[in-house]
């Protein structure tokens, strides 16, 4: 079967009739989205995404609506959660967080970029709580969308809990973007979950994936599934490449190789492979860079494990400097299988080589031409290839590398996922009320209050 990704049948692309919003005005004649050519974006639009929390770490839902938010307004729904809460300090302070935003209101979050932290019952498996929601959030952001001037947006769900709220929203199309297997997370009720997910994708007029496992899976309920990988900030992690980035005074006079790890430290990592490693060649450093939310008493007591907890985004490539090799140490389950994670292509867009375990995107990267990336499968083959690749010399950040990577930038995939857009769902416009200039976000806030 072959994959839809965003070159399928580019010769058949044609116009989306996608209405423009009156704070923009029009775009191309007759008020249409022009496409010229094949580099086409989406230009002019209103846009009602659902995604995680805006203040955690960059994931690919902010890359992709940041660069979305440069042509088009973005309203940035947070976090409406995907699994049951627990009886914990954390789960209580993260609901009086989302109280406390909620009653904050819209927020600005840039020129075209606004922030609503709606409030929603998290159990969703539960029909009742299913119905409230949908009325609850439906009332609350169609408010916000008046407040804004927003009119026939494109909603753009990266949340298969959005599912009782999509299609409410008076949307010219719909988007449902998958990037992982959300009923594989620990906490989640599965079949709730799935069963939402599903009337999401039956909802959509086309369903966008990161991965092949997940394109195999989704196109099943909606055949108007494409596939375009994450991309990766590459200036950003080129700066490991740079004579003027200084590592980080705590990791600076580790000994050498240093192996490293950046991203969440949680239960699909496995910490017994990063223990035997450690064990294994106590000569080693082993640094995992990251916000640990899972148990990681395993590793303590270690003299050559630093768990250097979590850091700002913006110094992840410091920290890339100081690695000689950087892993992937997942376990292999029914989530990682489906993932494709943002850190594979951070670590090569910082010039470093990887060994990862066995998970799909891993092994499809493993294979390119003059890959650095090796497969490990099992803790010794894992160990011994971090060897292979130290014994070759290709330790330590390095341009050539990092270069490989321009293609791979989030700027060309949020280019591909717009020619995805328009190629897959041509349609005409919902009706739009006559066109008149829109009142600035301070006013119709007041005036709608």
């Amino acid at each position: 079967m072959r994959v839809k990704t965003a070159h399928y049948e580019s010769q058949r692309l044609r116009r989306i009739n996608l209405s423009v919003p009156a704070w923009q005005g029009t775009s191309g004649r007759d008020g249409a989205m022009e496409q010229n050519g094949v580099n086409s974006m989406i230009e002019g639009q209103d846009i009602i995404c659902f995604a995680n929390d805006w203040d955690s770490d960059p994931l690919s839902k902010k890359h992709i609506m940041l660069r979305l938010a440069r042509r088009n307004r973005v309203l940035w729904v947070n976090s409406i959660g995907t699994r049951n809460p627990q009886v914990s300090v954390r789960d209580f302070r993260r609901s009086l967080d989302k109280l406390k935003k909620f009653f904050d209101g819209c927020q600005r979050r840039g020129e075209n970029l606004f922030l609503f932290s709606p409030l929603a019952i998290p159990f969703h498996g539960n029909r009742a709580a299913q119905w409230v929601n949908r009325k609850w959030l439906s009332w609350s952001l169609r408010r916000v969308c008046r407040q804004l001037g927003f009119r026939n947006p494109i909603t753009w769900s990266f949340l298969p809990t959005s599912a009782d709220v999509v299609g409410t929203l008076g949307e010219q199309l719909i988007i449902y973007h998958c990037v992982d297997e959300f009923s594989e997370f620990t906490g989640t009720d599965k079949a709730g979950l799935l069963e939402m997910e599903r009337r999401l994708m039956k909802k959509a007029d086309l369903v966008i994936v990161s991965s092949s496992p997940l394109y195999e899976s989704k196109r099943r309920y909606n055949p108007n599934t494409f596939l375009v990988t994450h991309g990766v900030d590459v200036q950003h992690f080129r700066k490991a490449c740079d004579p003027e980035t200084v590592v980080p005074e705590e990791i600076a006079n580790l000994k050498s190789p240093v192996i490293g790890f950046h991203g969440l430290v949680a239960d699909w990592v496995d910490l017994e492979l990063v223990r035997f490693l450690a064990s294994a060649r106590p000569e080693w450093s082993f640094v995992l860079v990251g916000k640990q939310d899972t148990n990681t008493e395993r590793l303590r007591g270690m003299s050559n494990v630093y768990l250097a907890g979590g850091k700002d985004y913006a110094s992840l490539p410091a920290y890339c400097k100081c690695f000689d090799v950087a892993i992937l140490p997942f376990r292999v389950n029914e989530l990682t299988l489906a993932a494709n994670p943002l850190k594979l292509r951070e670590y090569l867009a910082a010039g470093l080589p990887i060994v990862a375990t066995a998970i799909p995107e891993a092994v499809r990267l493993a294979t390119m031409e003059r890959s650095v990336v090796r497969i490990g499968e099992g803790h010794q083959h894992f160990l011994e290839q971090i060897e292979a690749l130290l014994g070759e010399g290709r330790g330590g950040p390095h341009l050539a590398v990092s270069q490989a990577m321009d293609s791979e930038s989030w700027e060309e995939k949020v280019a591909e996922m717009c020619r995805v857009i328009i190629q897959a769902k041509p349609m005409s416009a919902r009706e739009q009320a006559p066109s008149h200039s829109s009142p600035s976000f301070q006013e119709s806030w007041l005036e709608n209050s």
